[in-house]
């Protein structure tokens, strides 16, 4: 059995079209979307997907604001800046690209962009929020994942048991709270796990998201399971791939996200949604 690819360009240009057309809808209520974006330093990394934040933002009708720092730039003045994006009416969604320089707190960023305009979902009120599902941004990657669930038809996932391997604030936590949301029985993984693959063997649904490559491989995979690979990694011959061994898994796995254009484009595509959805309650 070959495992069908759950195709997250395809999906994110479907849900893209849906973005674009309720936002028409805000603009003749006389309301644009409007995306800031803060980039301190010269990270080349970060400056691809600050680029590719602003092109979407385009592509979906919103209103983009690019604000460039030379890395010098003082927490205080970063922190000002933010003060500023947050009482701005035409900003709907502020977004602060990681990582920061090292002399800048992230957390002490983060948690100064008002809860209202967090579309990150990175903000501890957001998380908290996901924690007791209450209404709130959630985290994009694994909001992303849980659309590419949903795709497939898996969207109740009671009797589903979820394997999760990692555990950081960005996709590790908010992935289990949702596939928890969405009642599936959720286990996590991460570096103190002793037997990885006893845990995986059991999983309907397996979220690879640790930075890894090869941390998933064939011989862990319960057949037709469906795999979520999130990771983004170079492998020994510098490709781009991700934390799951793919052409393993593949052949045991029911579906599986390919690395690149599975879970990536997905990111960004709901972060259009969080600030169409911030947007839409202002």
């Amino acid at each position: 059995m070959t495992a069908q690819l759950i195709d997250g360009k395809a999906l994110s240009q479907q849900l893209r079209a849906d973005v674009k057309a309720r936002a028409d809808k805000l603009k003749a209520r006389g309301i644009v979307p409007g995306l800031a974006v803060i980039l301190v330093g010269d990270n080349q990394a970060s400056q691809v997907y600050v680029r590719n934040k602003v092109k979407s933002c385009e592509e979906c009708g919103f209103h983009s604001v690019l604000e460039k720092y030379d890395a010098s730039m003082t927490e205080a003045e970063l922190l000002a800046r933010v003060e500023a994006l947050n009482n701005d009416p035409s900003i709907h969604g502020i977004l602060v690209q990681l990582p920061l320089p090292k002399h800048i707190d992230d957390h002490k960023v983060i948690e100064a962009i008002s809860p209202k305009k967090d579309v990150d979902g990175f903000h501890v009120a957001s998380a908290g929020a996901l924690m007791v599902g209450e209404v709130g941004f959630k985290a994009c990657t694994p909001y992303g994942c849980m659309k590419m669930l949903e795709s497939i038809g898996m969207k109740d996932l009671r009797g589903k048991h979820a394997v999760v391997i990692g555990r950081s604030n960005i996709v590790g936590k908010p992935m289990a709270m949702m596939l928890l949301a969405a009642n599936a029985t959720v286990t996590i993984t991460h570096s103190g796990t002793t037997d990885l693959a006893a845990m995986t063997r059991q999983a309907d649904i397996v979220v690879a998201a640790v930075g890894k490559v090869g941390v998933l491989t064939a011989d862990m995979v319960k057949p037709g399971a469906v795999v979520i690979d999130v990771g983004m990694n170079r492998d020994a011959d510098g490709k781009l791939c991700g934390d799951v061994d793919f052409d393993g898994v593949k052949e045991v796995a029911g579906y599986i996200t390919p690395v690149p254009g599975g879970v990536g484009p997905m990111t960004i595509t709901m972060l259009m949604v969080n600030t169409l959805e911030s947007a839409e309650r202002a």
